[in-house]
């Protein structure tokens, strides 16, 4: 089976990447390197140095298990910054700063209670 592959530019791999307090460098396979104010990813941003370094590289793009933070290498390409809301930012940070690791689903979880409430309160 033969697929067309529109965009080969775009379908490239990372096989380095490097974290500073202000920016997010790649190396891609290709020989490009990809590098992106570090304040476009909060979440790598409030990070240690030491979870900025705890990365895992993919097909897909790096994630960091540590900040429960993903970023594909073609998003960075196309000059994607996150993609997360101010509400669910802040309840990370919350949370980190309490030393409590959470992810999608803790915020999810935790949108459906305040929700919960909010409606509880609406039928008094």
């Amino acid at each position: 089976m033969h697929t067309l592959d529109l965009e080969p530019e775009l379908q490239v791999r990372a096989i380095a990447v490097r974290v500073s307090a202000a920016e997010l460098a790649v190396d891609l396979e290709d020989g490009r390197t990809v590098s992106v104010p570090l304040a476009w990813y909060p979440r790598l941003q409030h990070g240690t140095p030491k979870e900025r370094q705890n990365f895992e590289i993919s097909v897909a793009g790096i994630h960091w298990p540590d900040l429960d933070e993903d970023i594909s290498v073609r998003g960075m390409l196309l000059g994607r910054r996150s993609g997360e809301g101010a509400g669910s930012l802040k309840f990370w940070l919350d949370n980190k700063r309490k030393g409590k690791k959470t992810t999608l689903e803790d915020y999810s979880r935790f949108l459906r209670k305040q929700r919960g409430t909010s409606t509880k309160k609406n039928r008094r």
